[in-house]
């Protein structure tokens, strides 16, 4: 029996998503995590990210994060009244993070029980 070929797309799967990113998929799960928060702007994301990971982004790396972000269709700009734009996560945004969150949990596992093991710590 043939199996069904899936057509190509261009699009990555949720799990797939943040894997793209390579060396940025660092700024782009702190960004997320950030906007699974709620909606907001440069700033705002930047003392957020500092407040619960202990992690400052540059500002060029966070705005080079934002339109990678932006153009996987992982957030989204929201309108704003003054000189700032606001984003937030977008449904494809929650799934993908959901899905590289998960996956960076079974690596943090395994490699917290083979350190115990081998070192009796834990």
């Amino acid at each position: 029996m043939a199996r069904a070929e899936t057509p190509p797309t261009d699009e990555p799967t949720k799990s797939e998503a943040l894997s793209t990113f390579g060396r940025y998929a660092g700024p782009a799960t702190l960004i997320l995590s950030s906007l699974a928060d709620g909606t907001k702007h440069g700033y705002a994301l930047t003392k957020d990210i500092e407040e619960f990971a202990d992690v400052r982004i540059a500002p060029g790396t966070l705005y080079e994060a934002l339109a990678r972000l932006e153009r996987q269709g992982l957030i989204e700009p929201v309108e704003s009244h003054d000189r700032r734009r606001p984003y937030r996560l977008t449904a494809h945004g929650a799934l993908a993070l959901g899905a590289h969150l998960e996956s960076q949990r079974r690596v943090a596992d395994v490699g917290l029980r083979r350190l115990a093991s081998s070192t009796g710590t834990g």
